[in-house]
């Protein structure tokens, strides 16, 4: 954490705030955050969690690059301006719990995305899967058939994304909105160009469509999805019935044009 105390200070001064002006913003005691900018003590990952989704600056930034040095200082495009603090659940162990948003609760997340008394109301629950280990998780509940084969009802595991200019064409997100609410798409990113987003659903039937990057509230990429939906044996022998059907009339066809010869 060379550069984290240094950076501290230099990123609460420029958003104008006293040591008690940011203490009251993530939760924490002012001398807290004095015994931080002053080295005397290091914070809790759930803390530091909590000041890089503060600043919209990444973990790695905050304790390794000197943020003095504009060139270190990485401009985010179309970001919400609503100064606001990512609510994180952790256990006893410091260890972040995975937030779920069932479709029940998806009209309040809208208003209470940012409320952390809101996110603790919602379920957590941990999955012990490698590839979850790093970053702020949530599960999102879908519905709708606009991305199928993906079923109506299914949790997208998703992980929170704190730069949108990091959207990459042609991948699936969970986006946070303005005026659509939540969100499941493959999204391509043309926030540089044309100050929009693309959103293409999966099942045909659905057109594409743009939104404005300033709808945007937060970004979630999709990691993994969990369905109840499971195929169902006379749907499953229904396609193979299907498909033999189809392969005796072609068999006929062919005899019936041997015999004409």
């Amino acid at each position: 954490m060379s550069y984290f105390k240094s950076n501290l200070k230099q990123l609460r001064k420029s958003k104008g705030f006293t040591q008690s002006d940011f203490a009251n913003k993530i939760g924490i005691s002012r001398p807290i955050i004095g015994s931080y900018e002053e080295g005397r003590a290091e914070p809790k990952l759930a803390t530091l969690q909590n000041i890089s989704h503060f600043f919209k600056v990444s973990i790695d930034d905050l304790l390794e690059k000197d943020l003095s040095l504009q060139e270190n200082i990485e401009k985010k495009i179309f970001e919400n301006t609503d100064v606001r603090v990512l609510p994180i659940i952790v256990n006893d162990k410091q260890e972040e719990r995975i937030t779920m948003v069932p479709v029940k609760a998806s009209a309040g997340y809208l208003n209470g995305f940012a409320d952390p008394e809101f996110i603790e109301q919602l379920p957590q629950f941990n999955l012990p899967f490698s590839e979850l280990s790093q970053g702020t998780h949530r599960a999102f509940q879908i519905q709708g058939e606009s991305m199928k084969p993906i079923a109506s009802g299914s949790y997208i595991l998703a992980e929170y994304l704190e730069n949108w200019s990091w959207i990459k064409s042609g991948e699936c997100y969970i986006l946070i909105t303005k005026e659509d609410g939540i969100v499941y798409k493959r999204v391509f990113n043309h926030l540089n160009e044309a100050q929009s987003l693309e959103l293409k659903s999966d099942n045909p039937e659905y057109e594409t469509y743009f939104i404005d990057g300033n709808q945007l509230l937060e970004v979630w990429k999709a990691k993994a999805f969990l369905s109840f939906d499971l195929p169902t044996e006379q749907n499953t022998s229904s396609k193979v019935d299907e498909l033999s059907q189809m392969m005796l009339e072609l068999k006929k066809e062919v005899n019936q044009l041997k015999s004409e010869k």
